[in-house]
């Protein structure tokens, strides 16, 4: 079985939102299906099928949590000496080739990734494109929008 790389503090959200799907979102649901069981006739109960539905989601979440989190391989970016050199882990501070624009992303295992949060996943084109690659380095890569290109300002392990 291949270990999914996973950053440390990704895998201490991952847990932390494992404790509250179980601990509270996992017994306000079961009262709200007790709820509206009470209400009578299910088959036209809508709150029932909410209630129903939304335990269906928290379910699966858990269950997804709880597969990443037994198979994942937690590497602390912050012990890692990799110099200027980027890999997972990497925090990097990129610039547009094209409009200056500067951006900062972390290159993070798949399950963790969040772009609102400048959280790239390792199999994302752009983490592929820049892996292996050093600080002042050039490169490019096809987005959804099309070739972009960018330059490798800076390179951290925090």
């Amino acid at each position: 079985m291949q270990r999914a790389p996973m950053t440390k503090a990704g895998s201490e959200r991952l847990r932390a939102e494992l404790e509250k799907l179980k601990s509270v979102e996992r017994p306000k649901v079961i009262a709200a299906i007790a709820e509206a069981r009470a209400h009578g006739d299910l088959s036209e109960n809508a709150e029932y099928n909410a209630a129903r539905e939304q335990q269906g989601f928290i379910e699966g979440r858990i269950q997804r949590i709880e597969a990443a989190l037994s198979t994942a391989q937690i590497i602390d970016p912050a012990t890692l000496n990799a110099g200027s050199k980027v890999v997972f882990g990497a925090l990097v501070d990129l610039e547009d080739a094209d409009n200056g624009d500067k951006v900062t992303y972390r290159i993070v295992g798949d399950i963790e990734a969040d772009i609102k949060q400048g959280l790239i996943a390792v199999s994302s084109p752009i983490a592929r494109a820049m892996i292996g690659k050093n600080e002042g380095d050039s490169f490019g890569f096809n987005a959804p929008a099309g070739e972009r290109n960018y330059e490798i300002v800076n390179v951290r392990y925090v």
